[in-house]
């Protein structure tokens, strides 16, 4: 007995006499002699039909084979005569494994995204979910196929962290101090030393400073693992908990830089346009029109590289009434980046060389005195989907940046090491794999491409 997946069995070559297929149904049809069931298992979107004749062994408990019950048929695959479908199995044994009351919630009707999120334990059933789980466990296998064949190499960084790579200081804290009696030190603080870790720690905002230090002993690494802000944002594009891709290379500048993110974003809509062909024309058709299209012409454009002086400047000149006027050494809004992207240079861009005041300590200084070596790459649609830069090497401008970011050197220490002991230019960027999932989708809201969403007020 050959047991199958419904893909497969969908795409088979020719028929069988004994097949084993085993999932849940979707949706049963009854007349007096035989029943048509619906059945699907996740391996794709489309059902196989399963046809039960009366004679068949179990045939008495398919009127109780409901939506969401599983089952277990073994029988033959042959031609289908039905429209829309090649294949169908004519049950030999018919076994229901478990039932579904008539109330289970998904039914054969339209369910709103809201409903869905009520019940994250369920909802990778319906066909919307169950195609995004199979888009991002197809975009998981790309991204390190691209970083392997290149000779990265895979490292883990740590998840509980004593620093603030961002120094936003949205940070969650890790602590087994007893909360109804925190330990005081003489001056009327808490006394971490009593910690277990013996210090204040948290969860990492990002694995880059610690990437940093395997980059310069291995060459190029890159992490692709969880990361958690304590941001109270109750936008659609945040999450408290996230995945992200951050590869770090040595002897690699900012626009070394900017052409690895340019060739990681093809790669991953490549994959994904050729291996999940019936998921991406499900989302372009019922969640996005014009998917398909918006990811062609990323593939197939070239990044336009732009300053962000001269980014700020096409703003200020292009006539536009935008909500947040342009302003040079202010961030730009995704008003802005969309501007850029669709309207002006009716592609993908990469902005370089951002206001040194409005980035992170760790970003190398411009001769100019007011720019650092920093890059966002923006897409149509949605704009900022990587946000990297070259990374300060020279000892004596990281220490300056430190002081004035408020940073100690003996909290840091290590992170300064590597500029005293075989210093090296590199550089790196940060991927949100959740943003890259709606970017690829076309979903709008970050809680629909992660199956339990982490949020605030939300950790079901």
């Amino acid at each position: 007995m050959n047991k199958l997946s419904v893909k497969n069995a969908l795409a088979a070559s020719a028929p069988a006499d004994d097949v084993l297929v085993q999932g849940w149904v979707r949706t049963r049809r009854d007349s007096k002699t035989f029943s048509f069931i619906e059945l699907n298992d996740g391996s794709c979107l489309k059902n196989l039909q399963i046809i039960v004749d009366a004679d068949c062994p179990g045939y008495e408990t398919v009127k109780n084979a409901l939506t969401g019950a599983s089952v277990s048929v073994r029988g033959a695959l042959v031609a289908s005569q039905g429209k829309g479908q090649s294949w169908e199995v004519h049950a030999k044994h018919f076994e229901i494994v478990g039932t579904a009351p008539d109330n289970f919630p998904l039914q054969k009707k339209g369910h709103t995204v809201e409903f869905l999120r009520d019940i994250p334990h369920l909802r990778a059933r319906t066909n919307r979910l169950g195609a995004m789980f199979r888009v991002r466990s197809r975009l998981a296998y790309a991204v390190h196929n691209f970083f392997q064949e290149r000779g990265f190499a895979y490292v883990h960084t740590p998840i509980v962290t004593t620093s603030d790579c961002e120094g936003a200081g949205e940070l969650f804290r890790v602590t087994t101090l007893p909360q109804e009696a925190l330990p005081k030190t003489p001056d009327g603080k808490i006394d971490y030393a009593q910690d277990f870790f013996a210090r204040q720690s948290f969860l990492t905002v990002s694995g880059q400073l610690e990437a940093e230090t395997l980059a310069c002993a291995l060459g190029n690494v890159y992490t692709f693992g969880p990361t958690f802000r304590a941001e109270n944002s109750h936008t659609s594009r945040h999450a408290s908990e996230f995945w992200m891709i951050e590869p770090e290379m040595a002897f690699c500048d900012i626009f070394g830089d900017i052409d690895m993110a340019e060739a990681f974003i093809k790669h991953l809509i490549a994959d994904v346009l050729k291996n999940c062909p019936d998921e991406i024309a499900f989302f372009d058709k019922f969640v996005s029109k014009g998917l398909q299209e918006r990811l062609q012409a990323v593939l197939d454009n070239p990044f336009v590289r732009v300053s962000y002086t001269e980014a700020v400047e096409i703003l200020q000149k292009s006539g536009e009434s935008f909500e947040f006027p342009p302003v040079w050494g202010e961030a730009l809004q995704s008003e802005h980046e969309r501007y850029l992207t669709e309207k002006h240079f009716r592609s993908p861009v990469a902005v370089y060389n951002y206001p040194r005041n409005a980035k992170p300590f760790y970003m190398r200084q411009n001769d100019d005195g007011k720019t650092v070596a920093a890059a966002d790459l923006l897409v149509p649609g949605i704009g900022e989907i990587v946000g990297g830069s070259q990374r300060e090497e020279r000892l004596e401008r990281l220490l300056e940046a430190m002081k004035e970011h408020g940073l100690s050197e003996e909290d840091y220490g290590w992170y300064v090491d590597l500029r005293r002991f075989g210093s090296v230019p590199h550089s790196g960027f940060g991927l949100g794999f959740e943003r890259m999932l709606m970017f690829v989708t076309g979903e709008g809201n970050i809680r629909d491409v992660i199956p339990f969403p982490r949020t605030p007020g939300n950790a079901r």
